[in-house]
């Protein structure tokens, strides 16, 4: 798919499935989705209730491995991701950031949507011989063989923001790259400083409602957001 600018409106009344409500960028997009009045109705796709009410925000419990049929969307927003640390095994991270972003995108464009979001990350390389760039690269092409209009993928690098809040484990990496990052501030090129996680979230917000073909959004790109 070849990227596009389009100047048009984005359409009225969407209606927008998101996975990975409770991760940290997951979380800035569902309330950048909700503070958006063209946005009819939310459908959150998660393993556990994300903690929040509102009249347009609806959250499905569900196995990723065995999806139930989606409500009609148009739009999709993937933010579903672990660690290997944290999963486990190379096998369970796998099965997450791979499996699970997949079959949420199946079932979404089965269910009517025709762009999506992702939250990848930096160094996504179907051919990398790192493991997690290569399973992010893996998705990323997976999801170019579906039948969308716009697919707009966000590569931040290390992420920044408060994990504990979410009731996350922290990441010392994070935390250590973030204090590298302001302390060496304009001698670390844009598209490698630690980026907030709210700024990929409106960054995507901003790309995926009029996206066409594949756009590809690094750090530097996002930064100010």
């Amino acid at each position: 798919m070849n990227a596009a600018i389009d100047a048009r409106e984005p359409p009225i009344q969407r209606a927008v499935a998101l996975a990975g409500a409770t991760g940290l960028v997951g979380r800035s997009i569902l309330d950048g989705l909700l503070a958006d009045a063209a946005v009819r109705s939310v459908h959150v796709l998660a393993r556990r209730d994300p903690g929040l009410l509102h009249p347009r925000l609806t959250c499905h419990i569900v196995n990723f491995a065995a999806l139930p049929p989606l409500p009609h969307v148009d739009e999709l927003y993937l933010a579903l991701g672990t660690t290997i640390k944290i999963a486990g095994t190379q096998a369970a991270f796998r099965a997450v950031d791979f499996d699970a972003n997949l079959a949420v995108a199946r079932a979404a464009v089965a269910a009517g949507a025709r762009r999506c979001g992702l939250v990848s990350a930096m160094g996504a390389n179907p051919e990398s011989k790192v493991f997690y760039s290569r399973v992010k690269g893996e998705l990323e092409k997976a999801l170019e063989q579906l039948s969308l209009e716009g697919l707009v993928i966000a590569r931040p690098s290390m992420l920044s923001g408060d994990r504990e809040a979410l009731g996350q484990p922290r990441r010392p990496l994070e935390k250590g790259f973030v204090v590298l990052s302001k302390a060496l501030g304009p001698l670390i090129p844009a598209n490698y400083r630690s980026i907030q996680a709210a700024q990929v979230a409106r960054a995507l917000l901003a790309r995926t409602p009029l996206a066409t073909g594949r756009v590809v959004l690094l750090s530097g790109e996002m930064q100010g957001r």
